[in-house]
């Protein structure tokens, strides 16, 4: 781009910018998200050929309740076998056995998740509509076919992070 000016240039680090931004944004959210999945699970292990996860004792945690229409799985130990545990303070203060409640539907995106994706939509709008801007105040040929080639970019990945968005509250709704 030897003939783009500086402003063109400019801008377009700018627009390039928030997206690496909006790219953080969601890697971050992404990751946070698993390790809030995983959390309460953790030092649990799960026996998909049984269909039961067992603690750090070797203590069972057998399918009780499902709710298919809300989604959720309840998993829980036996009052007795966690009541007489060693470790039963640092596992589960309920006199009823340890549980573990996990979510049936996988493409629901949580709330926080929802939240950190509409962000980086919002990123990306941004610097789509500097490119926009910047797209009709640039007279020189390679610079428009530049910006061009990156806006169209950020459009497809725009429509396809919204859509994914659009699907998330769908789903969650529909299973309310």
């Amino acid at each position: 781009m030897a003939g783009a000016p500086l402003e063109c240039i400019l801008m377009l680090g700018y627009a390039c910018t928030l997206a690496l931004v909006a790219l953080l944004l969601e890697g971050i959210a992404h990751h946070a998200h698993q390790r809030s999945l995983g959390s309460s699970t953790v030092g649990f292990t799960y026996h998909p050929d049984r269909d039961v996860w067992s603690c750090p004792k070797d203590q069972h945690l057998f399918p009780v309740f499902s709710d298919s229409a809300k989604g959720k799985l309840t998993y829980r130990a036996s009052a007795a076998a966690c009541n007489s545990c060693m470790s039963k303070a640092a596992c589960t203060d309920s006199n009823d056995g340890r549980t573990i409640e996990l979510s049936t539907l996988r493409g629901v995106e949580h709330g926080m998740k929802r939240f950190h994706r509409a962000v980086s939509l919002t990123l990306l709008v941004l610097a789509s509509l500097i490119l926009l801007v910047e797209l009709f105040r640039t007279a020189g040929l390679y610079p428009r076919i530049a910006l061009a080639s990156i806006l169209t970019m950020f459009c497809v990945v725009i429509q396809r992070a919204s859509v994914n968005l659009y699907r998330g509250i769908q789903t969650r709704e529909n299973h309310l």
